[in-house]
């Protein structure tokens, strides 16, 4: 792969990764903001493969694979079970499918990305003055992705909305060390993804569990309840 080409492939498979990160604080709607997960994790793949490619790795190539599977299909599909799961009488649908209150509007939230990719690029730069390398370059990238995923966790209120917030965060620590390193071993990111799998089942009963027995998930509504 040239030198071009690598460049150009790079930074597309990092826009799509942040582009979505970035939509999922415009969407509103629970199942296109799992669909907008599913996206940046192909974008992960792909961003991933491209490294492969560029080192020549099969290893990398064959870890790609598992991470687009586990972040663009299984999780996204565990995701998808848990808002389809039909709330009890006192519930409804609409509600239970929409982030209707959030903390912070979608406004706000879509300046505050623009400021935290700022704050992302400014943080970055030494990392960034160690390399020309596309790969480093791109580190902003996977950091602002960080701060999004952690304001997804501090401003949503629906449990799924906040599910999605801790993966983007994975997702972009996942995507930083790729970036920043040669690969990492496929034991290693064996490891992590289990975790993170085992997380999001817990936290798939969780939400289940939630509705069945208050008629939602909005967290909002459940420490009024312990008020």
């Amino acid at each position: 792969m040239s030198d071009s080409m690598y460049a150009q492939w790079l930074a597309l498979a990092c826009g799509a990764f942040l582009l979505a990160g970035v939509l999922v604080l415009w969407r509103r709607d629970l199942a296109a903001i799992v669909r907008l997960f599913a996206l940046q994790g192909v974008a992960l793949g792909a961003m991933v493969v491209v490294l492969g490619l560029r080192q020549g790795s099969v290893h990398l190539v064959a870890v790609a694979v598992g991470v687009g599977a586990l972040r663009a299909g299984l999780l996204p599909y565990l995701m998808r079970r848990a808002l389809n799961t039909p709330p009890p009488g006192n519930g409804t649908a609409g509600e239970e499918a929409r982030e209707t209150r959030p903390l912070v509007n979608v406004a706000t939230s879509l300046l505050a990305a623009a400021v935290l990719a700022l704050v992302a690029y400014a943080v970055s730069q030494p990392i960034v003055r160690l390399s020309p390398d596309p790969a480093t370059q791109a580190v902003p990238v996977a950091l602002t992705v960080l701060l999004v995923g952690f304001f997804v966790l501090v401003t949503r209120r629906r449990a799924l909305s906040q599910v999605v917030g801790f993966l983007l965060i994975d997702n972009a620590i996942t995507a930083t060390a790729f970036l920043t390193t040669s690969g990492v071993p496929l034991v290693v990111e064996l490891g992590v993804s289990l975790d993170v799998l085992l997380a999001v089942l817990v936290l798939q009963v969780l939400t289940t569990r939630m509705r069945a027995a208050f008629g939602g998930t909005d967290l909002g509504e459940l420490r009024e309840l312990h008020d």
